[in-house]
Parts: structure tokens; sequence; C-alpha cells
């Protein structure tokens, strides 16, 4: 389960739901309804093992959200695939009710799906890559093999399997990853920040600092505190 904002609302949601079925629950602290529904809502998710995905967001300090849902009360729950709703209902449910809801959203799992998540957890990159015999594009065969052969120097077939799904917000981390790992700079810092103070210097004429500099952003993520002061460190010299 994660919080969307307006801001991360394209990632979280319409992005992920071209790779799994995600719920949206629109609720807010003051409404009672919301609170007997959110925990149902997250038990039923918890069930599918990571088939369904649910994201929650507080209608009063979204409302960009909200308008474009188009909600007159909640709370209101939509589920998304590849961008579009194909499910929803408003308003408090019985716990049948939710459980059905989100059954009918888990697609049933197939051998490739099996294959990719033991390979996941263990780390094994025969099953990963068995998975990916099965189905060529399968998104959590090819990301976690992507970071195995990152981590052992193997960037281009990393690169190069990345490139059989859409972007995301993971895909985007593991090919600055891949393009970081062969920078001899990177691999000699002791500190990402001075690395960062020094590419800034040069991000305004210089296309390969600038993208290096963004590849550390990328890997950083934007929970890191550093992220936002340098990205808007990044623009003033841009622009």
């Amino acid at each position: 389960m994660v919080d969307a904002t307006d801001a991360t609302f394209e990632d979280v949601v319409l992005t992920r739901s071209s790779e799994v079925p995600v719920i949206v629950d629109l609720w807010a602290p003051w409404c009672g309804p919301c609170t007997t529904l959110g925990p149902m809502l997250e038990r039923a998710v918890a069930a599918t093992d990571g088939a369904v995905e649910l994201v929650k967001v507080n209608v009063d300090e979204n409302p960009a959200i909200s308008a474009s849902f188009q909600v007159q009360s909640i709370p209101a729950v939509f589920a998304l695939r590849d961008g579009a709703v194909v499910d929803q209902f408003i308003g408090a449910q019985p716990e049948a009710a939710v459980q059905a809801f989100v059954d009918g959203l888990a697609p049933a799992r197939s051998e490739a799906d099996l294959l990719a998540d033991e390979g996941a957890a263990t780390g094994d990159e025969a099953l990963l890559r068995r998975a990916l015999d099965l189905q060529y594009d399968h998104f959590v065969a090819i990301a976690s093999l992507a970071g195995l052969l990152i981590a052992r120097g193997d960037t281009e077939e990393a690169v190069a399997l990345l490139g059989r799904v859409p972007e995301t917000p993971e895909t985007r981390r593991l090919l600055a990853e891949a393009r970081l790992a062969t920078r001899a700079d990177v691999a000699a810092a002791d500190d990402v920040g001075s690395l960062l103070d020094g590419l800034l210097e040069r991000v305004k004429d210089d296309a390969d600092a600038r993208q290096e500099f963004l590849d550390l952003l990328e890997t950083l993520g934007p929970d890191d505190s550093r992220t936002l002061g340098y990205r808007k460190a990044l623009a003033s010299r841009l622009f």
C-alpha cells in the first residue's frame, strides 16, 4: 500500500496500472465509513500477494486527483488497468463485497509469475530466465534479472532487458544504475554529495555530466532529503 499525491499520481497509479491492477481508495480522516472500509481493502489486497496494489488518496490534501475522478462523496474506490477505470464503487461496503471486488481484479497466477517471484526472492538467475522464456516481457523477472546483471557488471544485457517493458520509476532507477556502473568516478567516490557538487559546476555545458548528475539523483530516489535540493540547483544552472 502506498499514499499517492497530486504530484505522484501518474507514476504510482497510471503508470503502475500497466503492470498490475491498481485500486485507488479516496478517503479523508474525518470520514467514518472510510476508516472502516480502509482496513478491509488493505486485508483483501494483501492477500493477493502483489497481484493487485492499493493506493490511498487523502482527498483533502489532493484535490486534483479527486477532480479527475469527479468524486462527489467518499469513500470512493476505483480500480484501474492500463490507465483506465475498469471497476468502482462508492460508499461503505460489507467485507464480502470488498473481497469480491478485489478478487475480480486479481489475475490467475501463471507459471511465469511463480518462477519470477521465486527467482526474485532467492536471487536465482536460472528461475528468472525460465520465467522470461515463458513470458518475454514479465516485469518482475526483467527487473530482478536486470538488478543481478548490473551488480556483476553485465550492464549491456541489463539495458536490453529493460527495453522490453514500459518505463516506470523502477526501470528508470535500474537504467541509471546501469549507466553509473560504467563510471570510474562513481566507483571511486566516497561521498555522493561531493560528486554531485562537482558535477553541478559542469551540467550546463557538459551533456555527459548532466546525465550522470540525473542518474545519481535517480538512484538517491525521491525520499532522500538531498534530492529536491539538488534538483532545484540543477534547474537554476540550466534555466
